[in-house]
């Protein structure tokens, strides 16, 4: 779940519906209908719940995109009232994170990962048309999954990557990558956080 940048009573939180509450999480409403996958092929590994991430857009408010197991992506303007699906031109795989970019209005990142399918191939993306195309941006990248993606919250031209063999960066939004990893185990990496007054990139 997460807190609303617009209002610090409203939260936000999924299993195969998106619910919100406006009261701290006293009462909760959903705002979309079940955007759960099919439940063909090799879902199932989580046994409930579709929706694996989330990301509000800072450039309007009710702009919100949600990512499921499945590989699908949804985008909702109005703060659920009418859902598009914005996958069709990405592979379908499960969702590890969607970032709706917090310097430019309508750029989003998806970052994926094949699993459950034996596929260690890096699955990375860029829409800078809130979702209605795609364009790779695994470059250089190893083979390997890919489980956090984050956004320098200063220079919108760097970008970070935790994957199954380190932390990777890249200073010009995704065309090149250089690994981070020269000091660090070659270890699996699922969550990046940058500490913003010291600039700290903690894994």
């Amino acid at each position: 779940f997460f807190v609303s940048r617009f209002e610090p009573r409203t939260l936000y939180v999924a299993g195969n519906r998106v619910l919100k509450s406006v009261d701290r999480g006293d009462h909760w409403t959903p705002i979309s209908p079940d955007l759960a996958d099919s439940a063909s092929g090799l879902r199932g590994t989580i046994p409930i719940g579709s929706v694996t991430m989330m990301s509000e857009s800072r450039f309007g408010r009710g702009t919100l995109y949600v990512g499921t197991e499945g590989g699908t992506l949804w985008r909702t303007t109005d703060d659920g009232a009418a859902w598009t699906k914005v996958s069709a031109d990405l592979p379908k795989k499960w969702v590890t994170r969607v970032i709706a970019s917090e310097h430019r209005d309508g750029v989003v990142y998806v970052a994926m990962t094949g699993y459950r399918e034996d596929d260690s191939r890096a699955y990375l993306f860029v829409s800078a048309d809130s979702g209605r195309s795609w364009r790779s941006i695994v470059a250089n990248l190893p083979a390997a999954s890919i489980n956090v993606l984050k956004e320098d919250p200063v220079n919108p031209d760097v970008l970070y990557v935790g994957t199954d063999l380190g932390v990777y960066v890249s200073v010009d939004r995704g065309a090149r990558w250089q690994s981070l990893s020269a000091d660090l185990p070659t270890t699996a990496v699922h969550d990046l956080t940058i500490q913003a007054h010291e600039r700290d990139l903690i894994i």
